[in-house]
């Protein structure tokens, strides 16, 4: 697979989606029908500064024209500790992407002086589960009946 690396800066994203449709977060099933992204959702998903939000993206040719299948992202929540989190297409899953994501991810954490990334992830999502497990960095989870709480150490 031919796949690229992209910071998921606001200008480069826009030109990408444009012709695609933006994944959104599920929501529940009492609210409304619309699985459309708010124009909050997109600011938030498209304005990253790479010092507490910092996203990347994969993007392979499809038909001559550039197509995104995945996308990873941390958000810090307080000092030296971030959020991560992954996306990667159906059609694209078990080739290696979210792996890839976490270990770019993993470095810019590490070179910016983060200490440990955590996760929440549904307890049958053993693939997501794996990618964390195989990253190298010492693993430590707590589960609960929905979640997986996640901690990788990355000292």
């Amino acid at each position: 697979m031919d796949s690229e690396w992209k910071s998921a800066r606001s200008d480069r994203m826009t030109a990408l989606s444009s012709s695609q449709q933006l994944a959104a977060p599920a929501r529940s099933p009492s609210s409304a029908v619309s699985l459309l992204p708010t124009q909050q959702e997109i600011a938030f998903f498209l304005n990253v500064d790479f010092v507490s939000h910092v996203a990347l993206v994969a993007v392979v040719e499809e038909g001559g024209r550039p197509v995104i299948v995945g996308g990873g992202r941390y958000i810090i929540l307080q000092p030296g500790k971030a959020e991560v989190a992954f996306a990667v297409i159906d059609e694209r899953q078990g080739q290696g992407i979210g792996a890839a994501l976490m270990h770019h991810l993993a470095a810019i954490a590490r070179e910016s002086g983060l200490k440990e990334l955590i996760a929440e992830v549904l307890p049958d999502n053993v693939p997501m589960l794996k990618v964390f497990e195989k990253s190298g960095l010492r693993l430590s989870t707590t589960r609960e009946a929905r979640v997986v709480h996640v901690a990788l150490q990355l000292l």
